[in-house]
């Protein structure tokens, strides 16, 4: 997902909930980093556990469309994180993990979907590449009084 949209997404999301805990801006390309800074915060406890939020994206009606890039960063995540505590996972992050782990070419996948179809047909390739680069960025954007800083 366009980490713009992912942003807007998720300040949209904060609007409406409280939330006490981090947001940590996650996909494909920092998926293990996330994953690390996540287990270094003492995050995946029982006393602290990790939702991850496949985004997806809504359409021009409002209507949300699931997108695959999108879940295949959240599996990335979740098996980042599962490699690292071992702990059990509930029955839709296994699928998401799962679902990253059964795609043995993720770029190819994932032009291969709707919304890489739509990317490469408007022009954009190279965005297409650029995101489904896994674990190309060590950057993990956090939440710190409404804006998104980033940390290593």
């Amino acid at each position: 997902m366009d980490p713009l949209r992912l942003e807007q997404y998720l300040e949209a999301v904060l609007r409406q909930v409280e939330i006490d805990e981090a947001v940590v801006a996650g996909a494909l390309r920092n998926a293990t980093a996330a994953a690390h800074w996540l287990v270094g915060q003492g995050y995946g406890t029982a006393d602290r556990p990790v939702a991850v939020i496949a985004s997806g994206e809504r359409w021009p009606d409002g209507s949300l469309r699931p997108a695959m890039e999108d879940l295949l960063g959240a599996g990335a995540i979740v098996a980042a994180l599962h490699e690292r505590l071992s702990d059990t996972l509930s029955p839709e992050a296994a699928v998401a993990a799962a679902s990253f782990q059964a795609t043995s070419d993720v770029s190819a996948a994932v032009a291969a979907s709707s919304s890489g179809r739509e990317l490469i047909g408007g022009g954009f390739v190279e965005d297409v590449v650029v995101a489904t680069e896994l674990d190309a960025c060590t950057a993990v954007p956090v939440l710190i009084e409404g804006a998104f800083t980033v940390t290593q």
